[in-house]
């Protein structure tokens, strides 16, 4: 953890400190949280290297465009980063509609689909673990158009490297399920994501910056792989 007065503008605020002095006091199992991501995420990439290949091969079979989308989100200490994941919709779909997908989005390709149902297309994000713009576990990456919408309380958990699973992550795994029913109802997809799914969520990633362990985390894992 850097100093308190080294932090960021937009994290020194008083709804903040608590989650700061939390952490600032669990110097070993953050030590302990950055030496599991590196030789977690260095074995994944080595034993997970043929998949990702094969992967490769069917998104490029699959449909016109780079095998790999990039996207700019935000991590620890507010700071952009290019996060990486395997292509599961068209070219420019970012442009094409929300930057939130529903279920039965008609952006997501054939192939896409079936890669997303098992979260495969994040294998590439062991790249960002391994050169610390994320870890295994913590909030999922937002683009910075939604983390200007957060309160000064939800910054507190951008104390944290982003993660890929959570506990939010995994009571909503099926998030564009709910976000499909939201819009049903006649929200916008930006509205119901702001509103109702958004909060609940951060609810949870709060929680896990005040109540941070390592222990925690591998647990988190576990629960995410099962």
């Amino acid at each position: 953890m850097i100093k308190w007065e080294n932090l960021p503008e937009t994290l020194k605020k008083s709804e903040i400190e608590p989650y700061y002095k939390a952490l600032k006091h669990k110097g070993f199992s953050l030590f302990l949280k950055r030496m599991f991501d590196i030789l977690a995420s260095g074995i994944l990439i080595v034993l997970l290297s043929p998949v990702m290949l094969v992967l490769a091969i069917l998104i490029k079979c699959d449909s016109k465009g780079p095998v790999l989308y990039k996207s700019t989100r935000v991590t620890r200490y507010n700071k952009d980063f290019t996060i990486y994941k395997f292509r599961t919709m068209t070219v420019d779909a970012d442009k094409k509609g929300s930057l939130i997908t529903v279920s039965g989005d008609n952006r997501i390709t054939k192939i896409g689909a079936k890669i997303r149902g098992s979260r495969l297309d994040e294998i590439p994000q062991l790249f960002n673990v391994f050169l610390g713009q994320m870890s295994f576990v913590g909030t999922r990456p937002e683009v910075r158009r939604y983390v200007d919408m957060y309160t000064p309380e939800m910054m507190a958990t951008l104390l944290l490297p982003a993660g890929i699973t959570s506990k939010a992550s995994l009571l909503y795994r099926n998030e564009d399920e709910k976000m499909a029913q939201l819009t049903k109802e006649g929200m916008t997809v930006d509205k119901a994501y702001v509103n109702h799914i958004l909060p609940e969520k951060m609810k949870l990633n709060l929680e896990y910056i005040k109540n941070f362990s390592f222990l925690e985390d591998v647990s988190t894992c576990i629960k995410t792989v099962f």
